[in-house]
């Protein structure tokens, strides 16, 4: 049992480098890294939207406690 899904893992790996080294179309180098630019400023933002909703949440939150304890 064991032999066999050895066997099967290892066809699964090599027929996965022939399906990326003969049926993948890969981008130039150019496009990738204008691509790779643009999902790390999209990232960048995206991170600091998320902290700005979180500072107001936070904000928001303390102020509501304070007027309810006083």
């Amino acid at each position: 049992m064991q032999e066999n899904t050895s066997s099967t893992m290892l066809t699964y790996i090599k027929e996965s480098f022939e399906e990326l080294k003969n049926n993948v179309t890969w981008l130039d180098r150019d496009k990738a890294s204008n691509l790779m630019v643009v999902v790390a400023v999209f990232s960048i933002i995206f991170a600091l939207a998320t902290w700005g909703v979180d500072e107001l949440f936070s904000k928001l939150v303390g102020l509501y406690f304070e007027q309810i304890i006083g």
